[in-house]
């Protein structure tokens, strides 16, 4: 009864992940193809001004523009299946290929500012949660709030003017410098970008973290491990935030989607050679290919680390567990 319970479970769990990803790329195929840009200047440049009537009727059949969008949209998903993506109209390559290299370095933005935020919002919202109200606390949410009000572009703008423009500590665009890069030479590159990830999102998260915890410490147990001779510390580490785990999971899961757009915006600012410069540029070039290509890497990536967290949140609260084990004794 358990296997069997589990594995409609896990069905449920799969069906819900093909449906989105499915309803996400039948929305970005139609409107990408619903914009007033003209794809063909996209794959032929300039030249496509000089280019006769006919000249562009014979191109758009040759790219396959000039079927009906419900047309397109099968002859892209057959090829998406068996592995076609199709190429890139800017780039005149697969457009596996073309984002290849910008994928990592995303990755490695992305993947270094969330582990970033998380681990110092959790040591921040611990703090500040034990210092509840006094000074410290105080000082910590003002300053806080106001970092979170600063606009991203802005504080990358003003990062760029002093620690690139004025102090020449820190280079201000691309991934590495000129023929590749030692590991060091790509940090030295990541420094100014992961702070504006970081700073951007990090009391966001730090002030959820504080209230969790907050609320956790005024549960009925508190008082109980208070007068068996717990410190207030040793309460909120062994017993608070271990509460708190299961809502923090499904956090750290929706915030996803939150910092991978955050750190496209900083990609673009910095001129930074990721995902998210790419996917403007397809955007603004109307690359119909490598524009469903990202949206899709992007949405199915958001999509499943939602889903993977609100499992493993499930999965080891204790509630839901007691609640299983309940249903199970039960005639």
């Amino acid at each position: 009864m358990i296997n069997n319970k589990r594995i409609r479970y896990y069905a449920g769990k799969t069906a819900i992940l093909v449906l989105s990803i499915f309803a996400l790329s039948v929305m970005v195929f139609a409107i990408s193809r619903l914009t007033p840009m003209d794809p063909l200047y996209s794959y032929y440049g300039d030249r496509t001004e000089k280019m006769t009537v006919q000249e562009k009727e014979e191109a758009r059949e040759k790219l396959g523009l000039n079927d009906s969008i419900a047309v397109q949209y099968v002859r892209w998903i057959e090829g998406a299946l068996t592995g076609d993506l199709g190429i890139s109209y800017k780039y005149k390559r697969p457009v596996t290929e073309v984002t290849s290299g910008r994928l990592v370095n995303t990755l490695a933005l992305g993947g270094l500012g969330f582990v970033l935020i998380f681990a110092l919002a959790l040591a921040i919202g611990m703090f500040c949660a034990r210092k509840e109200g006094r000074p410290a606390d105080r000082i910590i949410c003002r300053m806080g709030t106001f970092s979170s009000c600063v606009p991203e572009f802005w504080l990358a703008l003003l990062l760029i003017f002093l620690f690139s423009v004025t102090w020449h500590i820190f280079p201000s665009s691309n991934a590495y410098s000129a023929g590749g890069g030692s590991l060091f030479d790509r940090l030295h590159h990541l420094v100014l970008p992961l702070i504006v990830v970081v700073v951007s999102h990090l009391w966001y998260y730090a002030y959820m973290i504080r209230n969790m915890l907050l609320e956790e410490t005024r549960a009925d147990y508190v008082i109980l491990y208070k007068s068996l001779g717990l410190t207030d510390r040793e309460i909120m580490r062994r017993h608070c935030l271990r509460n708190i785990m299961p809502e923090l999971i499904s956090v750290m899961a929706i915030s996803v989607s939150h910092i991978l757009g955050g750190t496209y915006i900083v990609e673009m600012v910095f001129s930074y050679p990721g995902i998210g410069t790419l996917c403007y540029e397809s955007a603004r070039y109307s690359d119909y290919n490598l524009l469903m290509y990202l949206c899709m890497l992007t949405g199915g990536i958001v999509i499943l680390l939602n889903i993977a967290g609100q499992i493993i949140s499930e999965r080891i609260d204790p509630r839901v567990r007691a609640e299983e084990a309940g249903k199970e004794v039960r005639p």
